[in-house]
């Protein structure tokens, strides 16, 4: 591993960042697409501005400890930003940029934020209509041009370039030195339910992460490794497995014009590494899967004989025959092939994690020759505390508890994680962190057994699970995974606690949708169509199919249809893409009590 330090021996994040850049000096660092091409930005260049950034913000009165906060999408400006907060002895905030005036408030006002640095001018709107309402914010630092400071605000609007100039000829002795045990930054849970927390994370609870990421990857040799980051960097499994991993490791970051953008940039980033959440692959499946279904004929068969003999290879690795072997090695050529390709063509692993992977969706990448590595872990565990690992993956499993992480189960079944990874607490909640974290041991929520060579499979969460009016315990997301691998259904909630069976709100997948709408001559607008039967009747007929493969208990009644699809947008699901129950049954509640009359 040429490019990789030992983040055990640094005390701080923006210590290790800067020892990095040291090393690779005008190397590339991070890439973005400007005027439709990728324009590279040096370690050299990046660390040059986070430490002149740093000096400004000093200039500016930060002292150690003092909160900042961080709104803009994932872009060069992001990570320098970050570092610079670290390097000045700061506490970065980062936060959503679907975030509204009131969680910017919150946000803002619950961590006494003295600053915020933010991107676009019509996301400066947002955050400082929220700032201005913020008596502990003193400076807002905008990343582009064409901000105006808003009438009546008490603090000052700064451009990017006046900040920077700010630190130039600034005292380097007047960098911070902090420590593992200091609070590197304030991840707010975005969120399944209630008010957003601030999770405290020490610069030793991301180091450590690093380094157990170093470990368990090593045996891809960790080389000249380049990253696709799409997802927030202010969520903290982007924040350490897409920024501070590959930063310890001295990778390339390029970041990608937008989730709808991701396909297009794949070949062109051709990432050897990748985070992602569930929701990706699941996507990605049902659309190489509808491919193959129109093409039919030989490259139909050929794709289904390339599943079928991964799957084998996957079951029992040495069971191939000689015939089998040599079959193999056509399909690799002819059908993985052309699916790495679509992921860039070079990818040693992609690592899911943020919500669990259905086994199934897993195991049909696998047997197409890409690699995924579920992990598990939470904001509160730096985020990462298992994952499996490479050559030995376990897809119904996320794998054993990386370096320096201990995981034991309680007696109730509740998974608990114990090392440096842990979070220090909630910010200014400390009954809370009291009741989460005791004895340095933290209490998940999830629930979860560890199998004899240590691999945790996880089961539901606590607060998740159904218990029908009969007693027994169902798990919502093994049922909603099985519903969202059918053709005509793109997302699931099911309902059914203290209830005789379950029931289901479902959202048509668009594609089927379109087809469906084709063929009764509807339009595909989900909200006009939502309630009529014969939707109702194929998505039914979906349900069914499921059900044939579930047990009694599982088997979902009656479903009722959205108006429209879960998102960020409207509240229903996390910038991870977990759906956030509360709202979704706050939305359809009253449909699905209708279910059971």
């Amino acid at each position: 591993m040429p490019n990789a330090v030992d983040t055990a021996t640094f005390q701080n994040l923006a210590e290790m960042y800067f020892a990095v850049a040291q090393s690779m000096g005008d190397r590339p660092f991070l890439w973005a697409k400007r005027g439709g091409a990728w324009q590279p930005t040096s370690w050299a260049d990046a660390a040059s501005e986070a430490r002149s950034l740093a000096l400004g913000l000093r200039a500016l009165g930060l002292e150690p400890g003092d909160r900042v906060g961080l709104v803009a999408e994932n872009r060069p400006k992001w990570p320098i930003a970050d570092i610079a907060i670290m390097a000045a002895g700061g506490i970065s905030v980062p936060a959503y940029v679907t975030n509204t005036v009131a969680d910017h408030r919150h946000i803002l006002a619950d961590s006494g934020a003295r600053a915020v640095i933010v991107s676009t001018p019509r996301l400066g709107e947002t955050v400082m209509k929220s700032a201005l309402e913020v008596p502990s914010i003193e400076t807002v630092i905008a990343m582009d041009p064409g901000f105006d400071a808003p009438p009546g605000g008490r603090f000052k609007v700064l451009g990017w370039d006046q900040a920077l100039a700010l630190g130039q000829d600034g005292d380097p002795t007047r960098l911070a030195g902090r420590k593992r045990t200091d609070t590197a930054c304030l991840i707010y849970t975005s969120g399944t339910g209630g008010t957003p927390k601030g999770v405290m994370l020490s610069h030793g609870a991301i180091l450590s992460n690093c380094r157990g990421a170093t470990i368990l990857l090593e045996k891809l040799g960790l080389d000249d490794e380049v990253f696709l980051s799409f997802l927030p960097l202010s969520h903290s499994y982007e924040h350490t497995a897409g920024l501070f991993f590959p930063i310890s490791v001295g990778a390339q970051i390029y970041y990608a014009e937008g989730a709808d953008k991701l396909a297009a940039n794949l070949p062109e980033a051709r990432p050897t590494i990748m985070t992602a959440v569930p929701r990706l692959y699941e996507t990605m499946h049902q659309r190489i899967a509808s491919g193959v279904e129109r093409a039919g004929g030989l490259k139909a068969r050929l794709f289904h004989r390339a599943l079928a003999l991964g799957r084998k290879k996957y079951d029992a690795p040495d069971s191939l025959t000689v015939v089998e072997r040599l079959e193999d090695a056509v399909v690799d050529k002819l059908v993985r092939d052309k699916v790495r390709q679509r992921f860039g063509g070079r990818l040693k692993a992609m690592v899911s994690g943020g919500a669990p992977l259905n086994p199934e969706i897993g195991l049909y990448f696998h047997a197409l020759g890409v690699r995924i590595l579920q992990g598990y872990g939470l904001t509160e565990s730096g985020p990462v505390s298992n994952c499996n690992p490479p050559f030995a993956e376990r897809m119904h499993t996320v794998g054993p508890p990386i370096q320096g992480v201990e995981v034991r189960i309680a007696e109730d079944g509740e998974i608990l994680i114990r090392g440096e990874n842990v979070m220090q607490g909630y910010w200014g909640l400390k009954e809370l962190s009291d009741q989460t974290v005791r004895d340095g041991w933290l209490y998940t929520g999830d629930i979860g057994v560890i199998d004899p060579d240590g691999y945790l499979r996880i089961t539901d969460r606590k607060k998740d699970i159904i218990v029908n009016s009969g007693g027994d315990n169902v798990a919502p997301q093994r049922v909603e995974g099985f519903l969202t691998m059918t053709p005509e259904i793109g997302q699931a909630m099911v309902y059914g606690d203290r209830k005789p069976y379950l029931v289901a709100v479902v959202v048509p997948r668009q594609e089927f949708l379109e087809q469906w709408a084709a063929t009764h001559r509807r339009e595909p607008i989900l909200p006009r169509v939502a309630d009529d039967p014969e939707l109702h009747k194929a998505l039914a007929s979906a349900v069914e199919r499921v059900n044939a493969n579930l047990s009694v208990l599982e088997r979902v009644r009656h479903i009722t249809i959205a108006g429209e699809p879960f998102s960020v947008a409207n509240g229903m699901m996390t910038p991870t893409m977990k759906v956030r129950r509360h709202v979704v049954k706050e939305a359809y509640g009253r449909a699905l009590e209708s279910l059971y009359g």
